[in-house]
Parts: C-alpha cells; structure tokens; sequence
C-alpha cells in the first residue's frame, strides 16, 4: 500500500517526504484554506507541492460544467508533471474525465460511493478511483465494506490502463489496516492518522525498557 497526505500544509508535507513514506498528496482549496491561503495562489501553492513530492499530487477542480472542468483540468496539469486532476463523479465529471484521459491528463476521480460508480470512472478513463470510506462511517453505514466491494469490482476488468484504488477519507489506523488486507492501492490519510500508524504501546514500552538498559550499561 502506498501513502498519500491530504493536506495543504507544507510542513506535514515535508516531514512525512523526510520519512521515505510519502507516495503523493491530495489536496484541494478548501484544504488550502484552513491553511490561510487564498484561491488566488492556489495553483501557486500546489506548485511547490508538486516541486516537494517524488509522486502524484491531486489538486481538485472547482468548475462543475464539463468545459470548464477540462479547462481548468489544463491548466492545473500544466503546473508540474506529477499533478493528477481530481474531479467529481458526475455526468458532468465523467465525459471531462475522457476529455482530459484523451489528451494524456491523469484524473482522479473523487466523491466515489459505490461500485458502479467506480466502473463508471474507470471506464471514463480515470488513473485513480477515490471511494470516500469516512464519508460512509458519518452516516453510521459500513465504509470499508464499500471500499472492498469496489477493489473487488475493479479487479474483475481490465480497463485498457492502470487504475488504482484510493481508499479516501480515511479517519483511523484501523480503516488503513483493512483498506491493506482488502488490497487497496493507496491510502490518503491525514497527517494525524500517519503518525499514529507508526506508534504503538509495545513499541513505547520497548524504547523505554531499551533506554533504562542502556542507562545502566552507559552507568556501570
């Protein structure tokens, strides 16, 4: 399984990068928002995202009619060559998905909910399928059980390209351990979730009976 940030935060950005764990970044302007930024440097910002990351980075279009998502679509891929399109599945979302495939433009296919949907976006032309599993827990339905009908589904077909699975939305360790066992390609997570997948109290309790040995090898 490979790692992405959701976020906008350069820092969290950079430090998970110093780990050797980042694979990519999804983000988007509302994230870019909480951060204190302004539309107007958006594509700026994601820029030097796109210069910090050694992998995708999904930056989300605005525009909700199909032209206008193609021309933004343009415009956010010519940024960086690691930049992915996200784009809402929808009508709309769908033939700007082909539009952009056909002129080369990786999409990610974002707010996914079910498995026809998913096929529908990979069929379109989509390298990434996003299913939103949190999104499904807010509304006490099972997401993982979502999330595995979808991976499931997509194995089934071969789509003429690659497509992999993001489990988004994710909100726990637990949701990225069964999105792993199930054979989600990526994770997006956000910065608190991937410290946390790297702690554990017998790890804790190891370091703290490694460091009081060591203080009485260091003393004798």
């Amino acid at each position: 399984m490979k790692f992405f940030l959701d976020t906008a935060n350069i820092a969290e950005i950079e430090e998970a990068a110093s780990w050797g764990v980042l694979a990519g970044v999804t983000t988007n302007p509302t994230l870019y928002a909480r951060e204190g930024g302004k539309l107007a440097d958006f594509h700026k910002h994601l820029k030097r995202i796109c210069d910090i990351v050694d992998g995708p980075v999904s930056g989300e279009t605005v525009c909700l009619k199909r032209d206008e998502i193609v021309r933004e679509g343009e415009e956010l891929a010519a940024l960086a060559p690691n930049l992915v399109v996200k784009v809402p599945t929808m009508p709309e979302g769908l033939a700007a998905t082909k539009a952009l495939a056909d002129k080369g433009i990786k999409v990610n296919m974002t707010l996914c909910f079910t498995v026809p949907q998913a096929i529908l976006a990979a069929r379109s032309g989509a390298a990434y399928v996003s299913p939103f599993v949190g999104r499904f827990d807010d509304i006490s339905e099972d997401g993982i059980d979502q999330l595995e009908q979808v991976v499931v589904a997509l194995n089934n077909y071969d789509f003429g390209h690659q497509v992999e699975v993001i489990a988004a939305s994710i909100r726990s360790a637990n949701h990225v351990t069964k999105a792993a066992l199930m054979g989600a390609d990526i994770a997006t997570v956000p910065f608190g979730v991937l410290e946390k997948l790297v702690k554990h109290p017998l790890t804790d309790r190891g370091l703290e009976s490694f460091l009081a040995d060591w203080e009485k090898v260091k003393n004798a």
